[in-house]
């Protein structure tokens, strides 16, 4: 049998518990459409997606020191921006849940795959991403063979205000540009 090594995309020896803004992007499995579709540039929703608007949305009652932003569910990917605020360091000393609805994680000094560190950007995207299918599966009666998301997810570390205004105006203007939209395709 082969072994089989997962590499990380993240930024080697950066701190993803550190204060700042966060833009994620989050692709559904194959870029299915699960979420719903796109009518007058706007999005309506299937039950599946405003499942991902509820867990989106409840990101901040289960980690205290973010903060949402803009953000949006489409038919088959999520953008949004998310903000760690002072206390992001001390969130990943302190013995506090660190994810939505899954046992205490291990606090340890660094990321590292498969070893989630509370409070830190991997662990709430793996949270939320952990709630969506958990209530897809738990709704639709699907099995847990059914996955709903690609395996990692895109982010980014945004910079300066400028950047901030661009990236909150593009998730804004993402409905409208849907059918020449990357993430369609």
């Amino acid at each position: 049998m082969q072994d089989h090594h997962r590499r990380s995309i993240r930024l080697q020896q950066y701190d993803y518990c550190q204060s700042g803004f966060y833009f994620i992007t989050i692709c559904t499995h194959n870029r299915f459409c699960l979420f719903g579709a796109v009518e007058h540039d706007m999005v309506r929703f299937t039950e599946q997606g405003k499942i991902a608007v509820d867990c989106w949305s409840a990101i901040p009652d289960h980690f205290s020191h973010i903060e949402l932003d803009e953000f949006i569910v489409m038919p088959n990917h999520v953008h949004g921006i998310l903000r760690i605020v002072d206390g992001g360091d001390a969130a990943r000393w302190s013995t506090r849940w660190g994810t939505a609805c899954r046992a205490r994680t291990t606090m340890v000094a660094g990321e590292k795959y498969g070893v989630p560190v509370s409070g830190s950007i991997p662990t709430v995207i793996r949270s939320f991403k952990s709630a969506v299918t958990k209530g897809i599966h738990d709704m639709s009666q699907l099995s847990a063979k059914n996955v709903v998301w690609q395996r990692n997810y895109w982010e980014h570390l945004i910079r300066d205000e400028p950047a901030l205004h661009r990236i909150r105006q593009y998730i804004r203007n993402n409905p409208k540009h849907w059918a020449t939209d990357q993430w369609q395709q």
